[in-house]
């Protein structure tokens, strides 16, 4: 049989699921030397628009230090990106955008996954093209979701617009875990047949506890690269294990391209990190129904949990969720993926929050309903919302509102004449005090390695600026570090 091969999502969706982004450089780079081992198809490594401000805003790092040194050690592995130059939660001029792509270009990440919330492949004809002259290959996201309108006839329509754009590859994405093996091998034909010679990949989530299964039905019905992420940051919200799925594959008979034991350490590794650090790990789901009610994905659950929480509201998640189900429908059930489903559960919170539906309406879902956010919102929604949303006087403050588009050489000048191409990215995607932010920070501390903990233990304590010395000591042996005044380090025992 074909060689099954994998897409490694563990520091892009595994963290971004379970750890809300929170991996820091220095977590990350010692699973480096094990994961470009590993023989991995590709490594979804960077989610430019919205990693660059987490980074910036609430890590305090450089994210350019996570580019630069991780591409350094992943030599044999090809990097990718997720999104585009128009991807994010906000409006993000295209001439920044642009840049942003040729900048990771640069450092050697030459592919990326791109995504129509409303599989309109038509809206991502331009950019695929764009993206190709810039040197950034692209892999299109055809999204499953469940409503009426997301029939089999649907999906087999928009597949065939997906591989009309004649893209590297076509991603079948199941973002909020909603698949099931039944479902698989009734539709999965149908798509691979819709797709002709564009190769297919295959991306689930784990929602419903039905992920790792879901990966074996893909490859029984053709696909060959599969996305995987490595435990701790596997399984719950985020993607299958690899663990489990090169095992489960070799136990029907299935070939994997994969070095899965050079890959142990980094399972070690993570689980260190996340004891250390108080961060979740991820579990095997249990079968929840609930999840086709409001299909809100399981990273948003729990956001959406901490803000109520913040307003003395928690005991109303589920209240919550449940009306994310009914401003879904009012929506013209839109796919519950960025930024469409923040819309959604934002809108479905206010509602639960003033008692009354839709008497308070987000800007965002205003310039939905105008169509800003896919042309294809106006002809779903339900007319009745759809005039109410509109009749309001900020409605109409909106209707004449255009996000601006500045030139590169405009955005210089706001930012500064004299700023290089990631100092004036950083700036754009991280706030106007983020250089300062940046500057701040020395060279990532790399968290300790298992095999050599004292060794490790003994750099990390260099590294604490704050302190002029540092004494250890255990039964029959002490070590004293000392900082002179001209910055070295006196060793005494």
């Amino acid at each position: 049989m074909d060689a099954i091969r994998f897409v490694d999502t563990t520091l892009r969706d595994g963290q971004m699921s379970l750890w809300a982004l929170g991996m820091r450089t220095g977590m990350m780079l010692p699973a480096l030397r094990h994961m470009n081992q590993a023989g991995f198809e590709g490594m979804e490594f960077f989610v430019p628009s919205v990693q660059i401000r987490k980074m910036i805003r609430e890590l305090r790092e450089d994210p350019w230090q996570w580019l630069r040194l991780g591409s350094e050690r992943l030599h044999k592995t090809p990097m990718r990106m997720t999104g585009g130059y128009r991807t994010g939660l906000t409006k993000i001029p295209v001439a920044a955008g642009k840049l942003l792509i040729k900048t990771v270009v640069g450092h050697g990440v030459t592919m990326t996954r791109i995504s129509s919330p409303w599989n309109d492949f038509e809206e991502l004809r331009q950019e695929v093209e764009d993206l190709r002259d810039m040197g950034m290959d692209s892999v299109v996201n055809l999204t499953y979701a469940v409503s009426p309108r997301h029939t089999d006839a649907y999906y087999v329509e928009r597949a065939r617009g997906a591989a009309a754009l004649a893209p590297h590859r076509i991603c079948f994405k199941d973002v909020g875990g909603l698949l099931t093996p039944e479902r698989m091998r009734e539709l999965l034909p149908k798509i691979i047949g819709a797709t002709g010679n564009v190769p297919l990949e295959f991306h689930g989530h784990c929602n419903n506890g039905l992920g790792p299964v879901n990966v074996l039905e893909a490859v029984k019905a053709g696909i060959r690269i599969v996305h995987c992420a490595l435990p701790p940051l596997a399984n719950g919200s985020s993607n299958p294990s690899l663990f489990t799925a090169v095992r489960n594959l070799r136990a029907l008979g299935y070939h994997c391209q994969i070095d899965d034991q050079v890959l142990r350490p980094v399972e070690e590794h993570f689980n260190n990190i996340a004891r250390r650090e108080n961060l979740p790990l991820g579990v095997p789901a249990e079968y929840d129904q609930s999840v086709y009610m409001h299909q809100v994905p399981g990273g948003m659950v729990s956001n959406l949990q901490h803000q109520l929480k913040g307003l003395g509201m928690a005991h109303r998640l589920q209240e919550t969720l449940e009306e994310s189900a009914r401003v879904r429908a009012d929506l013209g059930y839109p796919i519950m993926v960025t930024p469409l489903s923040q819309f959604v559960g934002s809108q479905a919170a206010i509602n639960v929050m003033t008692g009354e539906r839709y008497r308070q309406v987000t800007d965002e879902v205003i310039h939905y309903a105008l169509g800003r956010w896919g042309r294809e919102a106006v002809t779903v929604m339900d007319p009745e919302v759809r005039a109410a949303i509109l009749n309001r006087p900020r409605a109409t403050e909106l209707m004449d509102w255009n996000a601006p588009e500045p030139s590169l050489a405009e955005l210089r000048h706001k930012y500064g004449e004299n700023l290089s191409d990631e100092q004036l990215l950083l700036c754009i995607y991280g706030g106007e005090d983020a250089l300062e932010i940046a500057s701040a920070q020395g060279e990532p501390v790399e968290y300790g390695s298992q095999d050599r903990p004292f060794i490790e233990l003994l750099r990390q304590l260099a590294h604490c600026d704050k302190r002029t010395s540092i004494s250890l000591s255990n039964a029959g042996f002490s070590l004293t570090l000392k900082r002179n005044s001209g910055g070295g380090t006196a060793v005494s025992g």
